[in-house]
């Protein structure tokens, strides 16, 4: 059942939340003298998220913490949760399809994880995502995740920042992992209906499991240790620019192309959306205002 690694795992996730949380309201704090400062600093609204089961059971639920309306963020929401139960026939068939064994005879499953998504009071500042979780079935178990920018107005120096941070975070875990999931991040957080990507990239995986679950979380460990370095500075950094309205209007075109990435193709909300899990966590994702022209 693993059931002192799904602990060890819960548990870092909301260790990993409770890290994030203080040092984005400390960036609320610190913003002083600058475009937005005579707003009072942002705080996060902490609800707990429950689930139930057909039959009315506990199912699992955690923490939806939303910061809006504040000095820096204008919208950001950092979300853990541990939720478990029966996979419906849609998920049931979805899990067979990756390839997930008994699924026919035993569709429990348990998952745990965190996700951040960041939508800025600049638009110079870059917007954000940042996800990690892990899986378990009776036949089979996985870790999955990563983190990727998306600024609006692009900054090269930025994106090398975030992508070398992520690197030196990676390396230890082997010299061919960061390439392979930067390139995976690549080809997943691209929106073909609109041929390009949402983003600047980052690093993204999905069903890990080598088969050492010790070196596997690990690996989940350091994606969630390196977002923090990785982003704070180019936040730090841009939200004391000056902008313009065009500047704005660019950054609420920009958040369509996200709205319609999680909305159509993003894996986690479908999956939120039919194991019944509480609808607002799962679309903390989508910016407070977005624009299509």
């Amino acid at each position: 059942m693993m059931d002192a690694e799904k602990t060890r795992t819960s548990d870092w996730f909301r260790q990993l939340r409770d890290e994030i949380v203080t040092a984005f309201e400390t960036l609320e704090d610190s913003h002083a003298n600058d475009p937005f400062s005579d707003m009072t600093p942002g705080r996060f609204e902490v609800t707990e998220t429950k689930r139930a089961s057909d039959d009315g059971s506990d199912a699992g639920g955690g923490l939806m913490s939303v910061m809006r309306g504040g000095r820096v963020f204008e919208k950001v929401g950092v979300n853990v949760s541990t939720v478990y139960g029966t996979l419906g026939d849609a998920a049931q068939k979805a899990m067979a399809a990756r390839g997930v064994p008994g699924m026919d005879s035993d569709p429990r499953f348990w998952a745990s994880g965190i996700s951040l998504v960041a939508h800025m009071q600049n638009p110079h500042a870059p917007a954000v995502h940042m996800n990690t979780r892990m899986f378990w079935t009776p036949g089979a178990w996985w870790f999955g995740g990563g983190s990727d920018l998306n600024p609006c107005i692009e900054y090269d120096a930025d994106t090398a920042h975030f992508h070398a941070t992520q690197k030196a975070h990676l390396d230890p875990h082997g010299d061919t992992l960061y390439p392979e999931l930067k390139a995976w991040a690549d080809e997943y957080f691209y929106i073909p209906h609109r041929h390009r990507a949402r983003g600047v990239g980052g690093i993204f995986m999905d069903d890990r499991n080598t088969g050492d679950w010790e070196a596997d979380f690990a690996l989940t460990q350091d994606i969630g240790r390196a977002f923090l370095p990785a982003y704070l500075p180019l936040v730090e950094q841009r939200r004391t620019q000056e902008f313009t309205d065009a500047d704005k209007d660019t950054q609420l075109v920009h958040r369509g192309l996200y709205a319609e990435y999680n909305l159509v193709y993003d894996r986690g909300t479908k999956f939120g959306l039919a194991t019944g899990h509480d609808a607002n966590a799962v679309l903390m994702s989508l910016p407070p205002l977005a624009k299509w022209v």
